[in-house]
């Protein structure tokens, strides 16, 4: 599949996305607030930074302990019973007077529930999609949340100059709610995708089995460490450039757009294996010049330039779902992107915690020269893995056995 004319020919696919805009619209909004409303309480850089990703460490407990649900759960009903969750955290987020030590709380529990998220979408597309339409699909998927993000962090900031942060939370939650309607409205139900009831045996069993092969281990750490520095590096615009936090995270979401477009509609699908490596190598190298504390404008033609390096994940995540049976795909797409924002979560702490020190330039050029050693170290990695029996492109069936019911 290689036409966004044949992608939209079905039925389930646009209220499926339209359904991620809304919550993805409310999350950017609602964060962007959050960290806002932190950042003028305290006046602290890691709080900020905590707020907007710290909720991402929480998924690390729901990945170890939920995540069989999104492959043991109805994916409809699973998918309303999240946003409706997110809406009532973020009207609990906007109460006035609401303690610094209660919204982490409330981020918690949010961040547990959306362990569950990134498994149940990506298992739900795969099921939407044929398979060669994937990675056309995924790139989509990919493409709207940079829009979202685009026009959510601009918007975001516009409503900040006009509206009390606490009422861009209360929007954010009309968003949530919306997105739960949608897709209650829009999907077909469907069984879950394998038997039995989650449970804590069956996620950890589970995730064990995805976790013992070495060629599965070098993807989910290329699809959770570089990324997970530099967006903890990211996390830092809120104190580095207060009035232009915005129009950064908008013109890196319009990088990110221009990166999924390319790979996933324009690149030869034989080519794209050979991007991963310099995608997340562009990920972290224009980050090095924050260090000479660049003007505004350089700042923004930075963040938008390394963020057409997020498009690394499309590369990875079609070699994650050639390394996985179908009957496991929403368990280790909810692997991927649970660990995806925990390390996102933890670099941003480490981001916080450094900018405390040094300060939110230093920090973000840090977090980029970490994220470029580990990019080349799994390169090594990955090719002395290539060259084995198999090597990191092909499944291993008799790593394969049913996780236990």
């Amino acid at each position: 599949m290689r036409s966004y004319r044949t992608l939209f020919r079905n039925p389930e696919f646009t209220p499926f996305l339209l359904s991620f805009a809304a919550h993805a619209a409310a999350q950017t909004i609602g964060g962007l607030a959050l960290a806002t409303l932190v950042y003028r309480a305290t006046g602290s850089p890691l709080l900020s930074a905590v707020s907007m990703f710290g909720p991402q460490l929480a998924q690390l407990l729901g990945a170890a302990f939920l995540l069989s649900g999104a492959d043991r759960l109805p994916p409809r009903a699973l998918l309303t019973v999240i946003s409706l969750a997110f809406a009532a955290g973020t009207a609990v987020l906007a109460l006035p007077g609401l303690p610094v030590g209660a919204v982490f709380v409330v981020l918690l529990l949010q961040g547990l529930v959306a362990s569950l998220g990134g498994g149940v979408r990506g298992g739900l597309m795969n099921e939407i999609l044929p398979k060669d339409g994937y990675v056309l699909g995924r790139s989509v998927f990919n493409m709207l949340w940079g829009l979202v993000q685009i026009t959510g962090f601009a918007a975001g900031g516009a409503l900040l100059a006009l509206l009390s942060p606490r009422t861009c939370l209360l929007l954010a939650t009309a968003m949530y709610v919306l997105s739960a309607l949608v897709t209650r409205l829009g999907l077909t139900p469907r069984p879950p995708r394998s038997a039995g009831r989650p449970s804590f045996s069956a996620t950890w069993a589970t995730n064990a089995l995805l976790w013992s092969s070495r060629p599965r281990r070098l993807v989910f750490l290329g699809l959770w460490v570089p990324n997970g520095l530099v967006v903890g590096g990211d996390s830092l615009y809120v104190s580095y450039a207060p009035a232009a936090a915005g129009t950064m995270y908008a013109c890196g979401a319009l990088g990110m757009f221009l990166g999924d477009l390319a790979v996933g509609r324009l690149v030869p699908p034989a080519l794209r294996p050979r991007l991963a490596t310099p995608l997340r190598l562009l990920l972290a190298v224009p980050y090095l010049f924050f260090f000479l504390r660049p003007s505004v404008p350089l700042s923004v033609l930075a963040a938008t330039v390394a963020s057409v390096g997020f498009a690394a994940s499309l590369v990875l995540q079609e070699r994650l779902m050639a390394l996985t049976p179908d009957e496991l795909a929403g368990q280790a797409l909810g692997l991927h992107t649970t660990g995806m924002v925990a390390l996102q979560g933890i670099g941003a702490l480490l981001a916080g915690s450094l900018a405390q020190l040094t300060s939110p330039a230093t920090a973000m050029t840090l977090m980029a020269i970490a994220s470029l050693a580990v990019t080349l170290t799994l390169h090594v990695l990955e090719r002395r893995a290539a060259r084995r029996p198999g090597g990191v492109s092909s499944a291993d069936p008799t790593e394969y056995r049913p996780a236990p019911r």
